[in-house]
Order: structure tokens, then sequence, then C-alpha cells
């Protein structure tokens, strides 16, 4: 149960920081933190992981509510064989994904407002906090596959 509350959590936490972000950003220069590193910044993605697939907002919609509806299945029917970190990893996971799903029905559009930029020619794209937790999720997931077995 408390992996659930933490998957509301990362929503919560993303949807507001989404919000203010549109408060707070939109329509504004970018406030930086540390220069030429880190800045918030407003922008729409409106494609998938790096703004490829621009403009297909019913395919994501489709796409992320079967595979959230899929994880979902999965987890209801083996959630007791999973280990502590397989279900933080899924619920991370979840959590983000279900944030970022919300921004697509809503809106169409994913508001994304962190820009990092950790070499001088790479600049990363532009993310939001679901799509931390998505990435963070993603990592423990691989993480638990190669090292984190249960008995059966």
């Amino acid at each position: 149960m408390i992996f659930i509350f933490w998957a509301i959590a990362i929503i919560i936490l993303d949807q507001v920081t989404k919000y203010a972000a549109v408060k707070y950003l939109m329509g504004q220069s970018p406030y930086v933190i540390i220069m030429n590193h880190l800045e918030f910044r407003y922008v729409e993605n409106y494609g998938a992981a790096f703004g490829i697939l621009q403009g297909k907002r019913v395919f994501f919609i489709i796409i992320a509510t079967i595979v959230i509806l899929l994880v979902v299945f999965y987890l209801y029917k083996n959630y007791n064989n999973f280990t502590l970190i397989a279900k933080f990893a899924v619920f991370t996971l979840l959590g983000g994904a279900i944030g970022n799903l919300i921004d697509r029905v809503r809106l169409g559009y994913v508001i994304d407002f962190i820009r990092v930029s950790l070499l001088k020619s790479y600049d990363f794209p532009v993310f939001n906090i679901a799509d931390t937790f998505i990435v963070i999720g993603t990592i423990l997931i691989v993480y638990v596959v190669l090292f984190d077995k249960y008995e059966a």
C-alpha cells in the first residue's frame, strides 16, 4: 500500500511543479540557477522523449494507457513475488508515466521546465519531474532484472 502512496506523491509533485512552471515561467525568460548548467524554462513538448514524434498525441495517449494498464495488471497478478526494490521501481515508473499522461490528456502536450547542460557540446533536452522518475524507475527496473532475484 505504501508504494501506491509513493506513486500518488510522484504524480502530485509532478503536477504541482508543472503548475508552478506555467504560473512563473510561461512567457518569461529562463530562470538561471547555475549559469550555463541549470535553468528553469517553460517548454511545451508535443512529442515524446527528446521531442521525437511531434504531434502524435493520440498515439502517445493510447500507448501510455496500454502500457500503464499492462503494468498494473502484471503488478496485481505478481505483487507478492516482487522484492521491495522491484515494487519501488515499478511504482516510481508508474507515477512518472501517469504524471505525463495527465498532461497529454488534459493539455495535448507535456509541460517541461528543467534544462540541464553538462557539457558545452551537448544540451540535454528540457524535462520535468515525471521524466526524472521515469528514468529512475527504469534504471531500477534494469537493476532488478539483472541483479535482484527473488526466491520462489
